[in-house]
């Protein structure tokens, strides 16, 4: 029988319900395993506040985190995600993109306290060329301290984004050159070549992701949302921490989160070639994983409003009315646990657009 609710008022509700989540709820998931990944850049009090927690707010987390979840490196993660291996279901992992040198002056300190392990994903290009980046001295140094390193490609380009004349073809094989000439010059550097690739601004395509899959790589975006067995991992999702989304308070609903266990979405290519989606997209979940994620309760989110979604026991499906905005946008699904009280699964879908001349923003 199939289930159809229109909600504009309930994720209201939801919300108040979604910050209750605390850390003893963390602790009793469901039967599937799940982790999350969260997202730094810089750890300062004079950088842009949108990629920014003070070192105050980081110290704040990690406080958080130690007293309620297990830091596990994100390798291990990963391949508990593909079936090798298994972590607790606290697990958590942290991980920044940029190879800032604040991190090792402001953060590092704060992490090595609690002796965290942490990933940075770096731009190999940039590494002792910019006053405002780690140099590879240091980045050996931190590694010795167990600090891992991966790739975010050498020079942090738009990797969507077109040359003058340039096909699909060519595209694709100027970025992977871009891609695994990084991964070079890391594994060089650091001896590790672990073929994990951070996407810079979180930007990546259909084709390029199967690429990677291709190529052995992972791939992690920055669309939020929990990481688990269903994840896709060319696409992983990690929660962002910084500026807007520094708040401990929503941070500690995020952290306790579920990955939503999604088998299959009909728009399948976050690359949109219109500001507008023509169609309704449908979610397929597995049917077995789908008994723990209560749709009853699904809400939809997008650029501060929800959507009217419907589901079944196993699907659900939204209709985005809304132009999308140039550059980075998504929408975010939420949905209970049953069988773990106050929690909640989630899901992400990204969306990214260029200009009329097929350029990205920052």
């Amino acid at each position: 029988m199939q289930f159809i609710m229109t909600r504009r008022f309930i994720p209201l509700l939801l919300s108040l319900l979604f910050l209750h989540s605390t850390a003893s709820q963390a602790q009793a998931g469901p039967a599937h395993s799940s982790g999350v990944i969260l997202l730094y850049h810089h750890v300062a009090e004079d950088t842009p506040r949108s990629t920014s927690v003070t070192p105050e707010e980081f110290a704040q987390h990690l406080d958080y985190i130690a007293e309620n979840y297990t830091v596990v490196p994100l390798k291990q993660l990963v391949e508990a995600a593909k079936g090798k291996g298994s972590v607790p279901d606290n697990a958590l992992a942290i991980t920044f993109d940029d190879g800032y040198e604040n991190i090792l002056t402001n953060g590092h300190p704060l992490l090595r306290k609690h002796n965290f392990p942490y990933t940075i994903f770096i731009n190999p290009e940039v590494i002792n060329k910019q006053g405002n980046q780690l140099s590879w001295k240091q980045v050996k140094q931190m590694q010795k301290q167990g600090v891992t390193f991966a790739n975010h490609t050498l020079d942090h380009l738009h990797l969507l984004e077109k040359q003058a004349g340039e096909n699909e073809q060519a595209w694709l094989k100027r970025v992977w050159q871009n891609i695994t000439s990084a991964e070079k010059i890391i594994q060089q550097q650091t001896g590790e070549s672990l073929k994990y690739l951070a996407y810079p601004f979180g930007e990546y395509n259909l084709t390029l992701a199967k690429h990677l899959e291709k190529q052995g790589y992972t791939g992690f975006g920055q669309h939020s949302g929990a990481f688990g067995s269903f994840t896709d991992m060319t696409a992983i999702p990690r929660f962002p921490a910084a500026g807007p989304y520094a708040k401990l308070s929503t941070l500690k609903t995020k952290m306790a989160s579920l990955s939503m266990p999604v088998v299959n979405a009909s728009l399948a290519d976050p690359q949109i070639a219109s500001r507008q989606l023509d169609d309704t997209v449908n979610i397929t979940l597995d049917e077995t994983a789908a008994k723990d994620v209560r749709l009853s309760q699904l809400a939809c989110y997008y650029q501060g409003g929800t959507l009217d979604v419907t589901t079944t026991a196993s699907e659900f499906s939204f209709t985005l009315d809304a132009k999308l905005p140039l550059g980075r946008s998504r929408v975010n699904c939420t949905a209970p646990s049953e069988s773990a009280g106050g929690r909640f699964y989630w899901y992400s879908m990204p969306f990214f657009v260029a200009n009329e001349k097929g350029h990205y923003p920052d």
